[in-house]
């Protein structure tokens, strides 16, 4: 009698299933590309699932398949566009945003806040903006908008706790007023203003962010 078939033991198996997610994640790429431009474009409520759907070069079964709503689409565009990639981590969460917490030299945690910042709201600035130009009129947005500034305020306000334990805060600064200035001059909004409207460079507003929050935050001494 012919032993069974080992339905696993086709070497070919894993390398297939190793194209096939190559396949999907260049087409999520694509769509989360097109998804970014029109929404940023044309703000949330203007964005047609179909423009989309032509922009990536996709059919449209096969964006609906992906994501079966517009907020879906828009979620998951914003959500790898914040964090910079798909792995499932939300930014406080992230090794390096605990080595800035755990950073002893203050200029040093200021520094590389910025860095993170900076970077971070030049992938997802705009479509951040995108869910406060729309949280007046669509319930989904205004939970987005809302959910991502509480989680980006909790970040400042852990780096705060943090500097103010250490004795490193100007005086007669507390964590939370200090949090409550990093969260304005750090926002998307006054990103959006500098770099979007005023045109500065990326360097310039990083240079400025910088001295800002040293000034306003740190002890001089």
């Amino acid at each position: 009698m012919p032993a069974p078939v080992n339905q696993n033991s086709d070497p070919k198996r894993p390398y297939r299933s190793a194209r096939r997610a190559e396949t999907a994640a260049a087409t999520r790429a694509r769509i989360r590309e097109a998804a970014a431009r029109l929404f940023t474009e044309k703000g949330f409520t203007g964005t047609r699932m179909k423009e989309v759907a032509t922009l990536a070069g996709v059919g449209e079964r096969t964006l609906y398949d992906a994501f079966p709503t517009k907020a879906a689409l828009f979620g998951h565009t914003l959500g790898v566009a914040i964090v910079g990639d798909e792995e499932p981590v939300a930014v406080p969460d992230r090794p390096e945003t605990q080595e800035i917490r755990d950073e002893i030299d203050p200029r040093r945690a200021i520094g590389r806040t910025v860095d993170q910042t900076t970077e971070l709201l030049e992938r997802a600035g705009d479509l951040i903006m995108v869910t406060v130009e729309a949280a007046g009129a669509d319930p989904d947005m205004r939970a987005s908008a809302d959910a991502g500034a509480e989680a980006t305020y909790g970040v400042h306000l852990a780096l705060a706790a943090a500097l103010e334990e250490r004795g490193a805060l100007r005086p007669g600064l507390d964590a939370r007023t200090a949090a409550d200035t990093l969260y304005a001059l750090a926002s998307p909004h006054m990103h959006q203003l500098l770099r979007r409207h005023r045109g500065w460079t990326r360097e310039a507003y990083r240079t400025w962010l910088r001295r800002m929050l040293i000034t306003e935050l740190l002890d001089p001494r």
